[in-house]
């Protein structure tokens, strides 16, 4: 079936239409940019902060929907059923988090990245460093999993599984996305974000009503369907087909997924590109209702892959497990149908690796090279070209890496950026924001200790080693039981903010009070009046 359906698969076409969706995008970017603004200044980070909570909530949920979440999610439902589930569920859920801890006390309190939060209250320039560091590690390991769903989407659009054709296509990505930063900065990118986010919604949607078409609009048979074709039987209706002999890699892996969200510098850095803390919130609010109604998709989606495309097909497929939603949409609709579902997909692709790339290099040039080494006093010029080189650095990073990591799935990559976020930002973020004690020392640590054990944890666990869809298949050094080191990483990361700053003597008293002030009301941000 699987030979059938890629001779069915017309490459002159889906790559037509690919290339429409990047003519568009890019002419987007260059028109949102051409009065220049976009790119100088603050308005290189933030858009001019210009843009409306249902904008920006609608670029949020563009930025978080990501190949991931299209196609790895999709993948994992389609293959394990409710142990895939588990992505979607957990994605979104993360998001209250988000909302009722951090969206509005971020943005009262920031200007551009997540440094500018951790270090109102503790020392500049060891804080600012820390927090960078995570972004950059954060960003590249998020930008993996991009890198490989590009390579399996077009591999599957071509019909083909040649490596030298699937390092080119990460390559493509590589390039395009530095284009579309360096063209457009955070305006442009916002932009193709919201462009992104509606072609998704009605791509996705109009799949998942046609999957509910063929079972009379009846989810309980689709699911009784998915049970009787499926290899593994009613298991994949039951938690545990994935995680059965290994119960703490399950715990873990929600960890990881519901607390990374609100620890992801791409997802914080779009507070500040709306112009009031009470339009960061409602944006957020959009956010969460956009991405709750694309996950109920990729539930539909994956148990109509299971059936239409078959398990067996999927995993022999160019791409394995992230090529379902492509092959479903050929199903359906023959090749013009995967021609655009592709299309869409290979946008959102670009999108979020725009705005991977814009939190790194804003990150790097506004906290690193001004704050750090000029001590906030570096020439704005300057400075926006430093973020433009980072960007050039990340990309070729990015392509080396997404080549190397190219097997795995992509849903799993983005849940190892989920967990370091979590366990190296997200305590710093949630004790500056609500912990009167918290000190420097507590920040430094809490940063490079749940960077540094995550990452230590991931490098000698079977994702690297010592499995067949490891990135190194062929040796053998894990030692780390669990696939995500978040049950570990994440209360380490706590736990050294908290030792940290008890240990610490510094009297940070009076910055500490005016933090909170800020952070609850708004007061010195200009946006009190707003509330």
């Amino acid at each position: 079936m699987i030979t059938t359906m890629q001779q069915q698969a017309n490459p002159i076409l889906n790559i037509t239409i690919f290339g429409l969706f990047v003519v568009l995008t890019l002419g987007i970017v260059i028109y949102v940019s051409s009065g220049g603004r976009a790119k100088k200044g603050k308005a290189y980070y933030t858009g001019g902060a210009e843009f409306s909570g249902r904008q920006n909530g609608f670029a949020i949920a563009g930025d978080y929907l990501s190949a991931a979440s299209f196609l790895g999610i999709a993948g994992a439902v389609a293959i394990y059923g409710y142990d895939g589930l588990l992505f979607s569920i957990g994605y979104l859920v993360a998001w209250l988090v988000a909302l009722l801890l951090v969206a509005e006390p971020m943005r009262n309190t920031g200007k551009y990245t997540m440094a500018d939060v951790l270090s109102f209250r503790t020392r500049q320039g060891p804080v600012r460093m820390a927090a960078s560091i995570s972004t950059l590690v954060i960003s590249f390991f998020y930008l993996l999993a991009q890198m490989v769903g590009a390579g399996s989407l077009v591999a599957v659009l071509l019909g083909v599984s040649d490596l030298a054709v699937q390092i080119g296509i990460i390559a493509l990505v590589g390039i395009l996305m530095i284009i579309y930063v360096l063209i457009g900065g955070m305006k442009g990118t916002t932009w193709v974000q919201m462009i992104k986010a509606v072609l998704l919604m009605l791509g996705a949607g109009i799949m998942t009503l046609w999957v509910l078409g063929l079972y009379g609009m009846n989810f309980s048979r689709l699911l009784g369907t998915a049970a009787q074709t499926h290899p593994d039987g009613h298991r994949i209706l039951e938690p545990m087909l994935q995680y059965g002999t290994n119960p703490l890699g399950f715990i873990s892996l929600a960890i990881a997924v519901v607390l990374g969200c609100a620890g992801l510098p791409h997802v914080l850095m779009r507070f500040y590109t709306v112009p009031t803390a009470k339009e960061a919130r409602r944006s957020v609010s959009w956010a969460i209702a956009l991405i709750g109604l694309f996950y109920l998709f990729t539930m539909v989606l994956g148990y109509g892959a299971a059936i239409l495309v078959g398990k067996e097909n999927i995993l022999a497929a160019p791409g394995k497990a992230n090529a379902a939603a492509p092959l479903l949409a050929l199903e359906l609709g023959g090749p013009i149908l995967m021609g655009v579902i592709s299309g869409v997909a290979f946008a959102t692709i670009l999108a979020v690796v725009a705005g991977l790339a814009i939190a790194a290099s804003a990150s790097f040039a506004h906290d690193i090279y001004n704050s750090v080494i000029h001590k906030g006093k570096a020439d704005p010029a300057k400075e926006i070209r430093v973020a433009r080189i980072v960007v050039i650095i990340l990309g070729i990073l990015a392509i080396g890496g997404g080549v190397a990591a190219r097997s795995i799935n992509v849903a799993f990559l983005v849940s190892l950026a989920f967990a370091i976020a979590a366990s190296a930002n997200l305590p710093s973020i949630l004790f500056s924001l609500y912990w009167k004690g918290f000190k420097t020392q507590g920040a430094l640590w809490s940063i490079y200790g749940g960077l540094i054990s995550s990452i230590v944890f991931i490098a000698f666990s079977k994702t690297v080693s010592g499995a067949p869809t490891a990135m190194f298949p062929d040796v053998n050094f894990a030692w780390f039981p669990l696939t995500n080191p978040a049950l570990v990483s994440v209360p380490i990361g706590f736990f050294l903010a908290w030792l940290g700053s008890v240990l610490s003597k510094e009297d940070n008293t009076a910055v500490s009070a005016e933090m909170e002030v800020r952070s609850m009301t708004g007061v010195g941000t200009g946006t009190a009046l707003q509330h």
